[in-house]
């Protein structure tokens, strides 16, 4: 059961929130705080959330799988071998310099452009890098999910996950922007220092299982060229950049909604030739996983012509990568299953309403207390927030601090996505380097303080102003 901690971790996760509703009432908050009874899950229950976890997030899992797939055909290619040799001799005695880069990169795209997800398409890529550069797999896992959680914490202008704190707590992207953007910096200084220090070097003829990750390398007599593959993986990134930054919500930006839109509509003897053709595209602004799923099925196609490769490998290499990422797909409906238990069966707010009711009106202390206990719960910063707010302004009506809880909100969200065992990015990415969940904890716990300790100084210091 060692390479599937991840799994028992987060299956004994769900079970503990169906134990809950066994012991804690339900209650909801319309225009004011109701309980309704106690509702017990049951098992045919979890069976019954299914379809809605797939018919909601069903496409998450979907993506895990195709990331893996993709992977799988990256491997068949030969230059993508290459391409890691190359960056590790280029780097070479300047690794450091190299992982900080990726971490700032990770960090301030999740921080900007609300990437948390689509990052996943790199963890591996990463990852295998990580391992080359001689370190351990404790510090890999650091580097991509630890990035992630950093920009989660620093989050800036990624609209869509600050989207439901704008709608409840009347604030701006703006608002408290520098204070962001020193939770970001500090974040990604905090992080690095920790890798360093802690990010042990070891062989990779010590990694017994350093074949999941690193490619062999593949004889062929033709010479494999790395830099289309280079272009390649670029243009996915660029694109990906511009298709999750929100142009229109975050800088009321209309240039690719005007342009998708003279496209979609633009006629050919009265027919909608593009908009037939590309079908329900969407603008630039306003993507999600699915279109990215779309993006590398279509660099698939480009990466076996550019690189001669047959059709049957080309299936063999998907195949044999989607069947590597089997597990994490799981884990994703294992946690999808937990954030739709916790949304159908609304105990949690039985425990933010005893704690917000320790203290009168705002408090620093008891809000990151119930956004940390929401995170844990829910796997999903919009319904993070949206388990807590509507109460929480009913309790706390000094808007004057306002401002203060919506960072609140999302740094400390951010920091328990470090150690949530409903963090996606986390839980995949132990699942996929297979390293144990109290393993993790032993590592990251005084990162994870530190993270804290900054957070609330930063809290305090914006309340006395």
């Amino acid at each position: 059961m060692k390479k599937h901690n991840a799994l028992k971790i987060v299956v004994i996760t769900l079970l503990l929130f169906v134990l809950l509703t066994w012991i804690l009432p339900c209650a909801t908050y319309q225009t004011e705080y109701t309980e309704i009874g106690r509702y017990q899950v049951g098992l045919f229950d979890l069976l019954s959330y299914q379809s809605t976890v797939f018919g909601y997030f069903g496409y998450v899992a979907l993506f895990v799988l195709v990331v893996g797939g993709f992977y799988g055909v990256l491997y068949k290619t030969g230059a993508y071998r290459k391409l890691l040799d190359s960056l590790c001799k280029k780097f070479k005695g300047k690794e450091v310099i190299c992982l900080i880069i990726i971490m700032a990169l990770f960090a301030i795209l999740t921080s900007f452009a609300g990437l948390q997800l689509a990052l996943l398409m790199l963890f591996p890529f990463v990852i295998s890098l990580v391992l080359m550069m001689g370190y351990n797999k404790s510090a890999a896992v650091a580097i991509t999910a630890g990035s992630v959680a950093v920009g989660l914490m620093g989050t800036t202008f990624a609209y869509n996950t600050t989207q439901i704190l704008q709608q409840y707590l009347s604030v701006e992207l703006i608002d408290l922007i520098w204070a962001k953007i020193i939770l970001l910096v500090l974040g990604i200084v905090l992080l690095s220092l920790f890798v360093f220090k802690f990010g042990k070097k070891e062989s990779t003829k010590k990694c017994e299982d350093k074949e999941d990750f690193i490619p062999e390398e593949v004889k062929s007599k033709e010479r494999k060229r790395v830099w289309p593959l280079v272009v390649i993986l670029d243009l996915i990134l660029l694109v990906t950049i511009l298709g999750f930054i929100s142009w229109n919500g975050a800088f009321e930006i209309t240039l690719f909604d005007d342009v998708t839109t003279a496209v979609t509509e633009f006629e050919l003897f009265g027919f909608p030739i593009f908009g037939k053709l590309l079908g329900a595209v969407q603008a630039f602004g306003y993507w999600t996983l699915v279109d990215l799923i779309t993006l590398m099925l279509i660099a698939i196609v480009i990466l076996k012509f550019v690189y001669k490769i047959k059709w049957d490998e080309v299936f063999d290499g998907f195949a044999k990568g989607a069947k590597k990422a089997l597990l994490p797909a799981l884990l994703v409906v294992l946690i999808y299953t937990c954030l739709v238990l916790t949304t159908y069966d609304p105990y949690q707010l039985v425990i933010y309403k005893f704690i917000l009711g320790l203290t009168k009106g705002f408090n620093i202390f008891t809000t990151g207390l119930v956004i940390l206990i929401s995170s844990i719960f829910n796997g999903d910063p919009l319904y993070a927030f949206y388990s807590v707010l509507p109460y929480f302004v009913s309790v706390v009506t000094d808007t004057n601090n306002y401002q203060l809880v919506a960072l609140i909100f999302q740094a400390i969200y951010g920091i328990v996505t470090l150690v949530a065992p409903t963090s996606i990015p986390l839980m995949l990415t132990l699942a996929y380097t297979k390293v144990p969940y109290g393993s993790w904890l032993k590592y990251i716990w005084k990162l994870l303080v530190a993270l804290l300790v900054v957070a609330f100084i930063i809290f305090t210091v914006i309340l006395l102003i």
